[in-house]
């Protein structure tokens, strides 16, 4: 029974998908630290591979529970949840907002990490480098020809 219980320790793919967040979120937190955001490195690897870690318990509680279990239910407090962590860095000074981008790449990051916990790494990749060259493009066009 205990061997039965524990095969997931062995699946490969487990693995690749929990390395694949931690990869995906170093990519993306990398980009926010270099240009000095409150959510960095560690915050954006930990939201990806948190958001891959509850896909997967799903998964696994759908896979050796009852048939009652449904592993969407716990995807979709992943987007419930964030946002509260998103929120908590937008700032509002005056009549400026900061902090939008930053929320706004934490909810992504979660969703990357749920899109790799339910399976497809390769496109949570594929989304990453997406999303950093978004984050870095409109950051030159921002600085060249938005600043005052």
């Amino acid at each position: 029974m205990l061997t039965s219980n524990l095969h997931f320790l062995t699946d490969l793919s487990i693995w690749v998908r929990l390395a694949t967040a931690i990869v995906c979120g170093l990519a993306i937190g990398y980009e926010r630290q270099i240009h000095h955001k409150a959510s960095g490195l560690r915050t954006m690897t930990l939201i990806c591979l948190g958001s891959t870690l509850y896909v997967l318990v799903g998964e696994m509680m759908a896979a050796h529970g009852s048939e009652n279990i449904d592993p969407t239910r716990i995807a979709a407090q992943i987007v419930t949840g964030i946002g509260f962590l998103g929120a908590g860095v937008i700032i509002h000074e005056g009549l400026t907002i900061h902090g939008l981008t930053t929320a706004a790449t934490i909810w992504t990051a979660a969703a990357i990490g749920a899109l790799i916990g339910a399976g497809y790494p390769l496109v949570g990749l594929v989304i990453t480098g997406l999303i950093v060259v978004v984050l870095l493009i409109v950051s030159v066009i921002e600085r060249r020809f938005l600043s005052q």
